[in-house]
């Protein structure tokens, strides 16, 4: 079957406004914190819909979007999948599960294994990555690319909330299995990141950190040595 092309004319734009809009939202994202202390005040389902439209829009391996966003705003639920994670996070932090090397690095964080933003929070998104999919005739069909993909849309899916004016924190606790167990996933999605999502609470605070320079991330043009 022959693919089907459409035209694609995005508007080009002079230099400075491109350089005023990529200053606007740099600006924009390097005020963006991980948050674990959120206001119980709701936010509208509609939020959390265009986020994950606007996260959808990533690209994927095939085009296999390989995602699926679970969005959880029941309170009996929240509890279950609260106390699932605490009883994984406690074995990780108390149980040696995490080597002491670990757990230095997490030290200055302030990190541990209660989680009561997982109740707080109006809203949980859960994303599974779709180890595959299915053809018509109901036989496995595959993805690529899967971790990749999903790892993009994630964080369309933050830079989404962060416009807005919501937070989030990308919690994974290990293992994971129970989020798929809780809310009746099947065999073929894994879960991938657990997400909080709502507002700061008034009296958050973040820890005082900084980021890497850019110098620090970034070569230009390197020149490399022969090792042989």
């Amino acid at each position: 079957m022959e693919p089907r092309f459409v035209p694609y004319r995005p508007p080009r734009l002079d230099e400075r406004e491109m350089l005023e809009r990529a200053q606007s939202f740099h600006a924009l994202m390097a005020a963006r914190r991980s948050v674990r202390h959120f206001s119980a005040d709701p936010v509208p389902r509609e939020l959390i819909e265009l986020a994950i439209r606007t996260a959808a829009t990533a690209p994927s391996g095939a085009h296999r979007q390989p995602w699926r966003f679970v969005a959880v705003s029941d309170p009996a639920v929240k509890r279950r999948i609260r106390e699932a994670a605490e009883t994984e996070e406690r074995l990780s932090y108390q149980g040696g599960r995490m080597p002491p090397e670990w757990l230095e690095a997490l030290a200055p964080l302030g990190t541990g294994w209660k989680k009561p933003y997982l109740e707080t929070v109006p809203w949980l998104v859960v994303v599974f990555e779709e180890v595959h999919g299915w053809k018509d005739d109901g036989k496995p069909r595959k993805n690529y690319y899967v971790k990749e993909s999903v790892g993009i849309a994630c964080g369309i899916f933050i830079a989404a909330l962060h416009e807005m004016g919501l937070s989030t924190l990308t919690h994974t606790p290990s293992p994971m299995g129970f989020l798929r167990e809780i809310l009746g996933r099947p065999k073929n999605e894994r879960p991938y990141i657990l997400f909080p999502v709502g507002y700061a609470a008034p009296d958050a605070e973040v820890p005082d950190i900084r980021r890497k320079s850019l110098e620090d991330v970034t070569l230009w043009n390197p020149v490399v040595e022969d090792t042989r």
